[in-house]
């Protein structure tokens, strides 16, 4: 009987570390069937739900559909759930609610206007821009975000 609880305690381990690695799979990729709605919508709605599939999953869904050239600006990830948990964009994280909205668009870019309520009951409004992606590689065609501004205070839901 000695034998069965280390066994059992091992089973549990492996079973944990590949349950963790095939939650880490389920973020979803870039790639060029996703339209550019959909890409804030997919970060969003990582944002609201951060630690749903593992600790800060949201922040690294969002990462995912970074362009490569926004990622030079803010770093690699580390100081990227940093910047995200900072105090310019800490209320994108576990919001409530969002609206997008399109500005403007053309066959490369678009511009987007993104309200949240935060779990404070706060709403905040950003402007969201994304780009078709060029160059060649695996993002060829894959729409990704270049800028999000600061947010703008809109006040409270009550």
């Amino acid at each position: 009987m000695t034998l069965k609880t280390p066994l059992l305690t091992f089973n549990i381990i492996i079973f944990y570390f590949l349950t963790t690695i095939a939650l880490k799979a389920e973020l979803i990729n870039p790639n060029n069937s996703i339209k550019p709605k959909q890409v804030i919508e997919i970060q969003l709605i990582g944002l609201m739900k951060n630690d749903n599939l593992f600790k800060d999953s949201g922040i690294e869904q969002t990462w995912n559909f970074a362009h490569p050239e926004n990622k030079k600006n803010t770093g690699p990830l580390p100081s990227f759930k940093q910047m995200i948990k900072g105090r310019s964009y800490q209320m994108l994280i576990n919001h409530i609610s969002h609206t997008i909205t399109e500005v403007r668009s053309s066959d490369k870019w678009a511009q987007f206007e993104v309200i949240i309520l935060d779990k404070d009951k706060i709403y905040h409004k950003f402007n969201w821009q994304v780009e078709k992606y060029t160059m060649d590689g695996p993002l060829k065609d894959c729409w990704l975000t270049t800028m999000v501004s600061s947010p703008i205070p809109l006040g409270s839901s009550i």
